[in-house]
């Protein structure tokens, strides 16, 4: 089952991380070129993954990591 994307932002941290991040932070407009690839890729995403199960890890959420691990220059050791 694919798990939802939503932002929960106060679930568990009293830090707002939009008001951290400075407005003219370049992550800030590689998010919203990213967001724009991920939100085509949604309807390919819901047809791989079955409607039955726990939910997962939102594969959108994955990505994001997944690129912020490449452009910090972070292993995965």
């Amino acid at each position: 089952m694919r798990g939802d994307d939503r932002r929960s932002g106060s679930l568990f941290s009293y830090v707002d991380l939009e008001q951290r991040v400075p407005s003219d932070h370049p992550l800030r407009v590689i998010r919203t070129v990213v967001d724009d690839a991920l939100q085509e890729l949604s309807p390919t995403f819901s047809e791989i993954y079955s409607k039955r199960g726990r939910p997962s890890i939102p594969p959108e959420r994955l990505l994001r990591a997944l690129l912020l691990q490449i452009l910090h220059g972070l292993r995965s050791e």
